[in-house]
Formats: structure tokens, C-alpha cells, sequence
């Protein structure tokens, strides 16, 4: 586990230590790997961690987002070119698959490879040899090769965007990172370890509030969003994590979202009629906000999308004014 947190693959997640465990399998072969999940959820983290505990540890790990290269340039970028082969080509340069010889080639967005290239990348693959963009040799090469993908590779090849040769020759090991909010449990633990990397010589606590506030969030920008969140916690806590050390999008919440939340806690009464279902629904959303909003009455109306003085109206009406305590009880 030490390792693993060194490079923030720390998870307390049935489904995640899964995924590691055919992580710690996959390492071991030189068999070519894709990671597919949304933006953010730790793609490139992963393609670290099969390297580092790869046979190929001690060789080069190179890395190319191939989203933020433009297409014209993308083919030298990772084949190489020799001198005079295009206006600006003033010298000759090794392409990315020739810099990772004997060690693993990251290629990230791989969806986004044009189809001229995509036909070149799977000559590469399938004689194990590059010519440079101008040349006239192959150079043969070892190469374990780590691609990812931010959607469903398949739904592209159906849809005749990505060729399906390609997909099957770097898909020998398909890896599915699931999003943060699909292993929520594993949160509080991000937070605690991002922290601890931030400010090293201090210790956090996270409040019960803050912390439901952080379980509740659906992080669309997953551990990537987390780990800012965390930066920006730095900074402005010391010791408690509380909800005003939140960002407003996790303060906030969403209707919604506070109406899940108490089903929880009202359907699971079948005692309970219709309309004592509907009370006690709408009495735990509003006991839900003013939780989760720390008793600040300006800003559980916001999460509820109410007027203040609607929230007034309401708690007064519901005999809610005195506290922010949750129950199931109505």
C-alpha cells in the first residue's frame, strides 16, 4: 500500500482493489494494455503504476497526450522524421516510439488518433519496427505499449471511427476505471491523502458535515477535481475540515440530490400512508439542507431553490426552526 499511495492509488473500494489486483497481474506481462474511464479518474496514474511494477521498471516510461497534439504533427511526434522531411523538419529527430525502446509508450486520448494514423500505429504494433515520416529504413523496436481512452473504443468502431484492427491489437487487456462517484467510500480517504501530500506537517480532521457534503458530491471532474479541492482545503483549514472550507458547488448540493437522500429515509416504512410519505419527505429535505448547509438558512434555501422567506415560511409552518437534525420520524 505504501507504493500504491505514492503514486495516489490508495482505495478502501471492493471494486477498486479488483481492478488492482488485475493491475498487479497485467504488470507482469508485456502484453498491451487500455485503460478506458472518464477525465480525471487516473488514467495516467495507473499507466505509472503497471509500469513502475513492471519487469520494464528500470527502462523508460514516455508519455504523450494525443489530444493536445495537432494532427499535422502527430505522426513525427511519435514515429520520428528525418531531416528535410517537411519545411520546419531543419534536423533529424527520434519519435516517441524509438525514445521508449525496451520500456512502455503511454499513448493517452487514444480515441482522438486520426484514421491515417491509426493505419500506421497498427503497422508499428504488428512488425514491431518504425520508419520515420521521410525515411527510407525500419528500425525495429520493444515496446510495451499503455494506451487510454476517455469513452467506449467499441461505440467508436461501430460507428466506423476507430479501426477495429487497431481496437482488438491494443485491447488485449482492457482495464474500466469507474468514476468517483461510483466508490464514494473512497473519498474521505483521497481527501486525508491529498492533504497529507499538500501540507505535510499538519494533521486535518473532517467534520461530520463537511464530510457528508464530500460523500454527497458527484465530483464530475473526479480525482482530479478532488485533488484541487484538497489544495484549496489546504490553504484555508486548520485542523478542521469544515463546510466553509468547501468550494460552493459541493456547499451547494441540488434539490435533487436532498430529495434521494430522504427516500432513504422515508420509504422505508411501508406503515407510513401517502400523505405521510409526502410530509416526511419534504420535512427531511429541509432537515437535510440546513444540515448539510451547517443551519445557514440563506444558503439551504439555495440548495433547495427557495425564496428565504419561503424557507421561513416553511420551517416555521413544519417546526423546524430550532435545529437542523435529521429524522425519519414525522
Amino acid at each position: 500500500m505504501d507504493f500504491r499511495a505514492s503514486i495516489a492509488v490508495v482505495t478502501r473500494s471492493e471494486r477498486m482493489n479488483a481492478i488492482l489486483s488485475r493491475i498487479d497481474t497485467i504488470a507482469q506481462s508485456d502484453t498491451s494494455v487500455l485503460l478506458v474511464g472518464e477525465t480525471g479518474v487516473g488514467k495516467e496514474l495507473f499507466a505509472d503504476y503497471i509500469h513502475r511494477t513492471s519487469p520494464r521498471a528500470s527502462r523508460p516510461l514516455i508519455k504523450i497526450a494525443l489530444s493536445a497534439m495537432p494532427h499535422d504533427l502527430l505522426e513525427a511526434e511519435l514515429f520520428g522524421h528525418e531531416r528535410g522531411a517537411f519545411t520546419s523538419a531543419h534536423a533529424e529527430k527520434p519519435g516517441l516510439f524509438e525514445l521508449a525502446d525496451t520500456g512502455t509508450l503511454f499513448l493517452d486520448d487514444i480515441d482522438d488518433v486520426p484514421p491515417a494514423v491509426q493505419a500506421k500505429l497498427l503497422r508499428v504494433l504488428e512488425s514491431r519496427q518504425v520508419m520515420r515520416v521521410g525515411g527510407r529504413e525500419t528500425l525495429p523496436i520493444d515496446v510495451r505499449l499503455i494506451s487510454a481512452s476517455k469513452v467506449d473504443l467499441k461505440e467508436l468502431v461501430s460507428r466506423q471511427l476507430f479501426r477495429a484492427d487497431l481496437y482488438y491489437r491494443i485491447n488485449v487487456c482492457p482495464v474500466d476505471i469507474p468514476p468517483l462517484r461510483e466508490r464514494r467510500e473512497d473519498v474521505p480517504l483521497l481527501m486525508q491523502h491529498f492533504l497529507k501530500r499538500f501540507v505535510p506537517d499538519r494533521t486535518f480532521a473532517i467534520s461530520e458535515a463537511a464530510e457528508r457534503m464530500l460523500l454527497a458530491y458527484n465530483w464530475p471532474g473526479n480525482v482530479r477535481e478532488l485533488r484541487n479541492v484538497a489544495q484549496q482545503i489546504a490553504l484555508f483549514a486548520n485542523g478542521t475540515v469544515e463546510p466553509k472550507h468547501l468550494p460552493a458547488e459541493l456547499r451547494d448540493g441540488h434539490p435533487v440530490e436532498l430529495l434521494v437522500r430522504a427516500c432513504t429515509r422515508c420509504l422505508v416504512d411501508a406503515s407510513l400512508s401517502y400523505n405521510d410519505v409526502v410530509l416526511c419527505l419534504e420535512t427531511n429535505m429541509l432537515r437535510q439542507a440546513l444540515a448539510e448547509s451547517g443551519g445557514n438558512r440563506t444558503q439551504a434555501a439555495r440548495m433547495l431553490g427557495l425564496s428565504l422567506s419561503t424557507l421561513r415560511d416553511k420551517l416555521k409552518k413544519f417546526g423546524l426552526e430550532q435545529g437542523p437534525e435529521v429524522d425519519r420520524r414525522v
